[in-house]
């Protein structure tokens, strides 16, 4: 559900992609900085084992993430300047994509039981 105040009328799947960029654009192991901008890219996108992946601590399902390998939604993103498409090598997060809430963190990121 997208949260109260949204003032760029994401739709949920941009939210929720955007949650999940926000988290693998603060790893390291995930992201890198992006040469032209320094804005973090990310370029390591987690594999699904079952219905669900890993990211950090965190346990997310497969079905929160379609959009983070999903063209149009890295196209919506840049076109809102919360990211910047490399489609289909990374996609670097803006200073206003990291800061945008989406109220969704903690909707979509599971403590992990393993």
């Amino acid at each position: 559900m997208p949260p109260k105040n949204n003032p760029l009328k994401l739709n949920p799947l941009q939210l929720k992609t955007l949650t999940l960029l926000q988290v693998l654009a603060g790893m390291p192991d995930a992201s890198q900085p992006d040469p032209e901008t320094g804005d973090p890219m990310v370029t390591a996108f987690p594999d699904p084992h079952g219905n669900h992946f890993h990211l950090g601590s965190w346990v997310v399902s497969s079905s929160d993430a379609t959009g983070l390998r999903n063209e149009a939604v890295w196209k919506a993103l840049t076109r809102k300047g919360l990211a910047t498409s490399r489609w289909p090598y990374g996609i670097s997060v803006t200073a206003p994509g990291m800061a945008y809430e989406t109220g969704l963190k903690s909707k979509i990121l599971h403590g992990s039981d393993h």
